[in-house]
């Protein structure tokens, strides 16, 4: 019979599936913002390129403070919003819709790492991880302003061209 799997365990399970997520992401970025139609919306893919630079490395300190290696566990999840924002930018390409689609597909990845991001540190919590709170917490905040800027490049542009 397996030994009990615990909470210490499902954390370091879910911050490698976070860790192999941001790595995907930080290849996707640039051809997102490349892509990009619209200056603002390719400005915020670059600025959050910056960002997940910055995630990555908090998420290796913690992966420091746990004592482990700091590897990634292959992550469906991401995967595939990965693989609906390059069909995204293939059948789009060069259409008034791309950057709303590509805008679509930003929060999608924006929305599954702020789940994972509030469960890690909800955990973190739980198990006493004072500085993994503190750095998963710094990264939610950031996660979820890319949200916000997200939305507000949406509404202040993007939509209206891709409705034009």
């Amino acid at each position: 019979m397996p030994a009990e799997k615990d909470l210490n365990e499902l954390f370091l399970d879910t911050l490698k599936d976070i860790y192999y997520a941001e790595k995907q992401i930080l290849k996707t970025l640039p051809k997102m913002a490349k892509a990009a139609q619209s200056e603002k919306l390719s400005a915020a893919f670059e600025k959050h390129q910056e960002e997940t630079e910055g995630q990555i490395e908090r998420l290796e300190q913690i992966f420091e403070l746990l004592g482990k290696p700091a590897r990634g566990k292959r992550c469906d999840a991401i995967e595939g919003i990965i693989d609906e924002g390059k069909e995204i930018m293939t059948e789009y390409k060069g259409t008034a819709a791309l950057d709303a689609g590509l805008l679509a597909a930003a929060q999608a990845v924006e929305h599954y790492e702020i789940s994972r991001y509030g469960t890690l540190k909800s955990w973190a919590n739980k198990l006493d991880l004072k500085q993994a709170v503190k750095l998963l917490d710094q990264t939610l905040n950031e996660e979820k302003k890319t949200d916000d800027l997200l939305t507000k490049v949406a509404e202040s542009e993007v939509n209206y061209e891709a409705a034009a």
